[in-house]
């Protein structure tokens, strides 16, 4: 088989889904890649090997540099540009468009989805009131695309042979809007990047990007109610200043950190403090990776990862509701609890989300899907 992939819509900084990318190109180093634009600096570009992305024609729209995402009604058109044509395997990556380009019957589709387009589905209203779009001539012009988009990625789903969920929430959500199952293989987590460490200190750790969806500021709010304990938080971001606002002087706020302190405090906290209702979450699984035990917003990818307080070998404690009560009331909880979770079992846990894991399970379902295809191809016994 010859392979296409389409990089989660664009190349801009290696984050969660180029960890995906990275992955998908090593089961099929052959393969071209396609994305709408690439503007990878070029310390980043290591995992893409020698390879020379194809860009679609935004890339060379003006100002596209800084402000590709304002082309987002555009891409679908861009997207159907690409001539797949010579290609039997298609493997899209998959946030906004890329599982709109244009296949045939007899090439394979298989769209590895992140999210279905928040913006566009079930997160539209708040897109809108971060944006300042609620109200005014701007608010409806863009509520108007937004609509198209919905129509055209709902008709696009049907060019999909096979979807990949990176997390049961995210399967929900494709079913919710799609109207089609997902099998769900998670993303890869370079759990040994982060190694095991049994004995703990008596500090909590929270590492995010500050922005408003991590809810950072809800964290640092509950150690305030909870003056004997100890917190740091690692990152940085535009609500860094909101954070420092609210923070107690039992937090210490350290800002962005390079990967060996940040596996050291990960290494060495009592647990990792998880705030945010993300697709999967990638930063708790390389808590379980150092041995550290979880208290996770139990909505979301975090589900998948983090096996609650009253499972067998228990991995972490998932809290109700996105509060800083229920917060508190978690750490309470996780300390009356906490000889139940042993470091040994949140690292086994955390293996399982090893990029071997990933690639093994993409190829099978890859194959599956092949054979089934090459199934209905062949003509009937008469």
């Amino acid at each position: 088989m010859m392979g296409f992939f389409e990089v989660s819509e664009w190349l801009e900084v290696a984050a969660g889904s180029e960890r995906v990318l990275e992955q998908i190109l090593a089961c099929y180093p052959a393969a071209d890649l396609y994305v709408v634009v690439d503007f990878l600096p070029h310390d980043q570009r290591g995992f893409l090997g020698e390879r020379q992305p194809i860009p679609s024609f935004i890339q060379h729209l003006p100002f596209a540099r800084r402000h590709f995402r304002k082309y987002l009604p555009l891409m679908p058109l861009a997207v159907a540009q690409w001539d797949l044509a010579p290609y039997e395997l298609v493997i899209s990556s998959n946030h906004a468009v890329a599982k709109g380009v244009l296949t045939g019957p007899d090439q394979l589709h298989v769209s590895y989805v992140h999210s279905p387009m928040r913006y566009a589905w079930d997160l539209q209203a708040l897109y809108l009131r971060e944006s300042g779009l609620t109200r005014g001539l701007k608010s409806w012009f863009t509520r108007w695309i937004l609509h198209r988009l919905r129509l055209w990625d709902c008709r696009t789903a049907n060019g999909v042979d096979a979807f990949v969920a990176n997390s049961s929430y995210i399967a929900r959500r494709i079913a919710k809007t799609y109207r089609r199952p997902a099998e769900v293989i998670h993303p890869p987590v370079a759990t040994d990047d982060f190694t095991f460490r049994a004995d703990k200190e008596d500090f909590y750790l929270a590492v995010s990007r500050l922005v408003p969806y991590k809810k950072m500021d809800l964290v640092v709010e509950a150690f305030r109610d909870l003056p004997e304990r100890r917190l740091i938080v690692i990152g940085d971001g535009p609500d860094m200043a909101k954070v420092r606002a609210r923070a107690g002087a039992n937090t210490t706020l350290l800002g962005y950190q390079p990967l060996p302190i940040l596996r050291d405090h990960t290494q060495r906290a009592r647990a990792l403090l998880f705030a945010a209702e993300e697709d999967f979450g990638i930063v708790p699984v390389e808590a379980q990776a150092c041995g550290t035990p979880v208290i996770a917003f139990g909505r979301g990818g975090a589900r998948d990862s983090v096996l609650d307080i009253d499972q067998a070998r228990p991995t972490g404690l998932l809290f109700a509701e996105q509060s800083a009560a229920s917060l508190v009331e978690a750490v309470r909880r996780f300390e009356a609890a906490s000889d139940r979770i042993r470091p040994k079992h949140c690292r086994e846990n955390a293996l399982r989300f090893r990029p071997e894991v990933f690639r093994a399970r993409l190829t099978a379902l890859v194959e599956r899907e092949w054979t089934r295809l090459q199934a209905a191809r062949s003509p009937a016994a008469p």
